[in-house]
C-alpha cells in the first residue's frame, strides 16, 4: 500500500497546470505523450470555445503507464486516462469500478485513437550493426529497455521480442531463454519510457534504446539527432494506446459532457492532423495518406495473435512470477 501511495504522489508532482478558466479537465497519461498532448490541448480549448462558448482548462500527469492507473485507483482524480495499453484500464474497472466494463465500445475504434510500434534508436553509424531483435540478445550489446514491470513501453519491448521469436518457430521456453540473453544485456531498468530515452540520449548509456516509433522519431529528429540513427526491425508488435472517461470521477465533479468531448476530439482531424505530427499513426485514413511517406513499412503482429489477449499476457508474463520475474532473477 505504501507503494501505491508512492506512486500517486509522484504523478501528482508530475501535474501541469494550464491558466485558470471555468472547468478544468485532468488527463491522466503515460509517459512519452508530453508533446503531444500539450498540441492536443491547446487545440482542443480553442475549438471547445468557438463551439459552446465555453472556456476550458486541460492539467496533464504523465509517468509510467501501470504506475499511473495505480495512482487513479488510488484517488487521483482522472477525468480521462489516456494509457498505452488496456491492462492500465482494466486495472480501473476491476478495482473499483472507476471505468464502465464496455469502455472499448464507447469510442471508435475500440478506443484506440491512434497507433505505433516497437523500433530502436541506435548511436549514430550504428557501430554495433543492431538491425534486428536477435542481435539485442548479441554479448557486448547494451540494450535500454524500460521496466515491463512498471512500463507498457517496457512491457510491449519485452512481448515484441517474444512474439519475434515465437514467429521464428520457438518454444515458449526458447522464447524465454531468448528474454533471458536480452536483458542479461540491460544496464538499467528505468521505470518509464521517457527515462529510458533520457538514460540512452542523456547519459549516455546503452547501444540501443528499444522504445515507440514516435519516441525514436522525436528524438531522431531532434537537435542531437545527429547523434542517432532509427533502425526498424523485421518485424514488431503492433501498439494501440486506448482513452476513457473515468466515469466515477466525472459524475462527481459535473464534467462528464466536457471529458467525454475531450476523448471525441481525438477523432477529429485536426486531433488526427497532431497525431501524425507527433509521429504515431493516425486513424483517419486521410491524415495518414497524407503522411505516409514519414512511416516507414514495418510487419506487426498484435498481442491478440501471439498471446490470445492481454489479460493472459499480463498474467502470462509480468504477475509476480511470471516470465519477466524469472528472467530478473535468473539475469545474473
Amino acid at each position: 500500500m505504501a507503494g501505491l501511495k508512492h506512486w500517486a504522489a509522484i504523478a501528482a508532482l508530475g501535474l501541469t497546470t494550464f491558466a485558470h478558466a471555468d472547468t478544468a479537465l485532468l488527463n491522466v497519461s503515460y509517459d512519452v505523450t508530453r508533446e503531444l498532448y500539450k498540441d492536443i490541448d491547446t487545440a482542443f480549448i480553442a475549438d471547445y470555445k468557438q463551439k459552446t462558448g465555453q472556456t476550458l482548462s486541460v492539467r496533464q500527469s504523465h509517468g509510467a503507464s501501470s504506475a499511473q492507473a495505480l495512482s487513479v485507483m488510488q484517488g487521483l482524480q482522472a477525468d480521462v486516462v489516456t494509457m498505452n495499453q488496456p491492462n492500465d484500464i482494466d486495472l480501473l474497472v476491476e478495482r473499483g469500478g472507476l471505468v464502465p466494463a464496455n469502455w472499448r465500445t464507447l469510442l471508435p475504434n475500440n478506443a484506440v485513437p491512434y497507433t505505433t510500434t516497437m523500433v530502436f534508436l541506435v548511436r549514430h553509424g550504428n557501430p554495433k550493426s543492431i538491425l534486428d531483435w536477435s542481435d539485442l540478445a548479441r554479448p557486448g550489446v547494451q540494450v535500454v529497455i524500460a521496466n515491463p514491470k512498471t512500463s507498457g513501453n517496457g512491457r510491449y519491448a519485452y512481448l515484441a521480442a517474444w512474439g519475434y521469436k515465437k514467429q521464428q518457430g520457438a518454444t515458449d521456453a526458447q522464447a524465454q531463454a531468448f528474454e533471458k540473453a536480452i536483458f542479461k544485456n540491460v544496464p538499467v531498468l528505468d521505470t518509464g519510457g521517457r527515462g529510458a530515452t533520457t538514460t540512452f540520449t542523456q547519459r549516455g548509456i546503452g547501444d540501443v534504446l528499444v522504445t515507440f516509433e514516435n519516441e525514436v522519431a522525436l528524438m531522431n529528429a531532434g537537435a542531437s539527432g545527429k547523434d542517432f540513427d532509427a533502425v526498424y526491425p523485421s518485424v514488431s508488435l503492433l501498439a494501440e494506446p486506448p482513452v476513457a472517461v473515468v466515469a466515477k470521477v466525472v459524475d462527481k465533479r459535473g464534467t462528464r459532457k466536457e471529458a467525454q468531448a475531450y476523448l471525441d476530439y481525438l477523432w477529429t482531424p485536426a486531433a488526427q492532423e497532431i497525431i501524425a505530427q507527433h509521429h504515431l499513426r493516425p486513424r483517419n485514413a486521410d491524415v495518414l495518406a497524407k503522411h505516409a511517406s514519414e512511416f516507414k513499412p514495418i510487419k506487426t503482429f498484435t498481442v491478440e495473435q501471439v498471446f490470445g489477449n492481454w489479460q493472459k499476457a499480463q498474467q502470462t508474463h509480468f504477475s509476480d512470477g511470471g516470465t519477466f520475474d524469472q528472467v530478473i532473477v535468473d539475469k545474473n
